[in-house]
């Protein structure tokens, strides 16, 4: 009987210690003066990096609480009503406990829960980096006041070695922390910052575990590496020198026309749109030199990144632009566009003879005078 006791005992002790929880409670304490029934908000990014509403509850004497299911930890914000600033805490299953003054929210101290003990652990390093550097830039404001060069020098040199090391000091935790959601939200600030190259990024993804990697921030980052690397293949097979990758797209009449059926002995593919002012006032200059070269061997096709119809065959026909058009109305989405690496218009490609670029963006007279050399 005492042997199956232990048993019994040892079991739901093993579960209990195995079992994961089934949902979050954040428990939240405000210190300060805060009324009962003012609102609390809990909100997170959506996709296009805005602020949504997530739940919303109600203060009691001084505390508040959200509860409910969460399938991955996900950066979530806490803001009170009507008052400046916001917290950041990590949501996820489990207990967590938030205590922060109602006039400091973003020195909210968040603990219970695995992923904001990360988040803790790396805004205390990192905010010890920056209370140095503010203890430095202090120090040389009062070197320079009292005109003391050799100190100023030294403390330059200091400040510097601080700023290399914090340039490393985001990049080890990621390495250190493959378990840390904010290692994911880190490699994607040095996506958006532009701090490190695609290879360098690669590699910090590939460090991430099977579970964070499965977390929306880190698919967020996977995603964008492809594309990254998308477009760093198509600006190779873009670039001055390649041959121009061939492409096929409605026309205004509705047939489909491919780069390779107008090749002439100058080609110039043109990116343009309606909606596009620069684009219109370049098209007298284009229409120019096309009608004095065409009969030479200059084609041109017009892609447009129109969003209508409607607006693009307008344009073609107040502009009088008699050179070939296609377009999938499909605006910066274009399948062409995104082909070209073009993300801003106007933009175009000119080719010689062979299909190869031979110059890119040219306007004005520069343009004539490229094509006059290749058809000369």
């Amino acid at each position: 009987m005492r042997s199956t006791l232990l048993i019994v005992i040892t079991l739901i002790l093993f579960v209990s210690c195995n079992s994961k929880p089934e949902g979050y409670a954040i428990n939240g304490t405000l210190t300060g003066e805060v009324a009962d029934g003012v609102e609390v908000y809990l909100k997170k990014n959506n996709n296009n990096n805005q602020l949504i509403e997530v739940d919303t509850a109600k203060i009691e004497n001084g505390k508040f609480l959200f509860d409910g299911i969460q399938d991955m930890p996900e950066m979530h914000y806490i803001l009170l009503d009507k008052l400046v600033g916001y917290a950041a805490a990590i949501l996820e299953n489990g207990e967590i406990d938030f205590a922060a003054h109602k006039d400091s929210l973003g020195l909210a101290k968040i603990t219970g829960t695995v992923q904001n003990d990360f988040l803790n652990d790396f805004r205390e390093k990192s905010r010890a980096v920056s209370k140095q550097a503010a203890n430095i830039q202090e120090d040389m404001k009062n070197a320079n006041m009292t005109q003391d060069t050799v100190l100023l020098n030294s403390l330059r040199e200091e400040l510097n070695e601080l700023r290399e090391e914090y340039e490393t000091f985001e990049t080890d935790y990621i390495k250190a922390n493959p378990n840390a959601l904010i290692s994911a939200l880190l490699i994607d600030k040095a996506m958006n910052m532009r701090t490190s190259s695609t290879e360098e990024l690669l590699e910090l993804y590939n460090t991430l575990s099977p579970e964070i990697k499965e977390t929306s921030a880190a698919k967020k980052v996977s995603k964008t590496l492809d594309e990254i690397k998308e477009r760093e293949a198509n600006a190779k097979d873009t670039s001055i020198g390649a041959i121009a990758p061939n492409f096929s797209a409605p026309t205004p009449t509705g047939e489909i026309l491919a780069l390779n059926d107008i090749k002439g002995k100058a080609t110039l593919i043109d990116f343009w749109a309606a909606w596009c002012r620069p684009c219109r006032a370049e098209n007298p200059n284009v229409l120019r030199v096309y009608n004095k070269y065409h009969d030479k061997g200059l084609n041109i096709i017009g892609v447009s990144l129109d969003k209508t119809a409607e607006a693009w065959k307008k344009a073609i026909k107040d502009d009088g632009l008699t050179w070939h058009q296609v377009s999938n109305t499909a605006y910066f989405n274009d399948a062409i566009a995104k082909m070209y690496n073009v993300d801003a218009i106007p933009a175009a490609f000119l080719l010689d003879e062979n299909g190869v670029i031979v110059a890119k963006n040219l306007r004005g007279p520069a343009l004539e005078a490229k094509v006059a050399e290749l058809l000369n």
